[in-house]
């Protein structure tokens, strides 16, 4: 059936999946009103669909469908799913206008494989200022979960109220209304489970506060309400805290992190017999002493796919300790059995030298408390440590174009930085930036490294350019915006 090259908003999921049923190619487009990206990624889409007229376009409004969004795994916007014959066979996330138009066209293009998949689009029809646009927002910061990290509009003063709010309970929900009044059904249906599960917990009700609205999306990286965090980590939304519940997963998630529920600690997730078979128990044996020191994760160290997973994995990665991974979502069979195994009734799950340490909170407080350094150094394994040219070579490569300067951009505390700063604002040039005043180990190496004696110094792509003479002989030159983006 052909749909005439037309982009159509997804209502509902029965919409979709009637629409899958028919073995037509479709392509969804999770798109959010607060991000650039996705606005002009939303172009090239259009224009996609008038070049394949017999492919269902859909625009989906993240946040307003969140039972389709969790449905994809939607963390992050713009993402695009691609269906042909009724299944999902791919996805996308981020501002790549080449690689949309290649995904498209092999699900919605020739029949012939050994044709290109090279649409016209990406010449002609979407026009050259779309495509440039798009390209230097994917140069600039690819995904939105990428811009997490140079998002300007999350504030220091708004990430500190967010904090606060995600801190003011051990359990906490972002959602729509109140929990006497959800002003949606999928925040209902996350209030009913919580008084289900027999959990004290703190609401906040987005519809209230605009600003904590938009910035939590970008904070938490979720698109979506309504959110559930507990001890400060998100749990995820509605269809996961569904999933949790009726596995019994989120009553272990909650005693597993001291939350208090009224009724007891019943030992639910956990199989009363240990009557795991030898060839289960061999396996999982042999993946806890795959690596010293073993993280069973939801997800991946690159992509964590919770909160308390990732936690983990940024105190190991703080530490500079070498672990093994294995994600646990691949595997039912591993899931299921280490719980008994371990008996330890959530994730993640933290081994070192074949011995289990526990979760998240575990891990937290060995860190806080230097135990985690302690048991370690105990078991023979070596912490690698940063060396001061490392350090400078991290920092320096930390952003693409990088700043090393007296003060900060917003307020320099000399005349010359405040001048580089001054030009590069003026030629529109994203840049990172690091205050040499803070840290008089980098001020003296730095120095040394680059064989540079003074400041600021002004890096691009981890090559020294020079001072503020040559960036305002760059500037006047016109050269300046050219030369860091090569």
């Amino acid at each position: 059936m052909s749909v005439g090259g037309s982009v159509k908003e997804l209502k509902t999921k029965e919409e979709l999946d009637h629409v899958r049923q028919s073995g037509a190619p479709v392509i969804l487009h999770f798109w959010a009103s607060w991000c650039e990206a996705s606005k002009h990624m939303d172009q090239v889409f259009s224009h996609l669909s008038t070049d394949f007229p017999h492919a269902h376009f859909f625009r989906v409004e993240a946040e307003e469908h969140p039972e389709i969004s969790e449905a994809y795994s939607v963390s992050a916007v713009p993402f695009f799913v691609f269906f042909k014959d009724g299944k999902a066979i791919d996805s996308l996330e981020g501002a790549d206008p080449s690689s949309l138009a290649n995904k498209v066209a092999k699900v919605a293009g020739s029949v012939n494989s050994g044709e290109p998949a090279a649409p016209a689009s990406l010449g002609m029809a979407a026009g050259p200022a779309i495509l440039e646009a798009v390209k230097e927002l994917a140069k600039q910061n690819g995904s939105s979960q990428v811009n997490k990290e140079v998002e300007p509009g999350l504030s220091d003063a708004l990430k500190k109220r967010l904090q606060q709010l995600l801190d003011s309970h051990p359990v906490m929900l972002f959602m729509k209304g109140t929990p006497e009044e959800p002003k949606c059904g999928f925040s209902r249906q996350v209030v009913d489970i919580l008084k289900d599960e027999k959990v004290e917990f703190g609401s906040f009700n987005i519809l209230s506060d605009n600003e904590v609205r938009e910035g939590l999306k970008k904070f938490s990286n979720w698109p979506t309400f309504p959110q559930l965090y507990c001890k400060g980590e998100l749990l995820g939304g509605c269809d996961i805290v569904i999933a949790m519940h009726k596995s019994g997963e989120l009553k272990d998630v909650f005693r597993d992190h001291g939350i208090e529920t009224v009724g007891g600690s019943g030992k639910s997730g956990i199989s009363e017999s240990t009557g795991l078979s030898a060839t289960l128990t061999s396996r999982l044996e042999s993946l806890i002493n795959s690596s010293p020191v073993m993280l069973f994760m939801k997800g991946k160290p690159e992509e964590p796919k919770c909160g308390f997973s990732g936690k983990v994995v940024e105190i190991l990665k703080q530490g500079k300790v070498d672990f093994g991974s294995f994600d646990i979502l691949t595997d039912e069979e591993v899931r299921q059995g280490l719980k008994v195994y371990s008996n330890w009734s959530s994730y993640p799950q933290l081994y070192i030298k074949g011995e289990h340490i526990g979760g998240s909170d575990i891990v937290l407080e060995m860190q806080k408390s230097g135990e985690l350094k302690k048991v370690l150094a105990e078991k023979g394994i070596t912490i690698e440590k940063e060396n001061l040219e490392d350090r400078l070579k991290n920092l320096i490569r930390s952003s693409p174009v990088m700043l090393f300067m007296k003060g900060n951009p917003d307020s320099p505390r000399c005349g010359f930085s405040s001048k580089v700063v001054n030009a590069l604002k003026e030629e529109g040039v994203n840049f990172g930036s690091f205050d040499i005043l803070t840290d008089e180990e980098v001020r003296q190496g730095l120095k040394v490294y680059s064989n540079w004696p003074t400041f600021p110094q002004l890096y691009y792509k981890g090559e020294l350019i020079g001072g503020c003479d040559i960036v305002m002989e760059l500037k006047d030159n016109g050269e300046l915006k050219s030369t860091l983006s090569e």
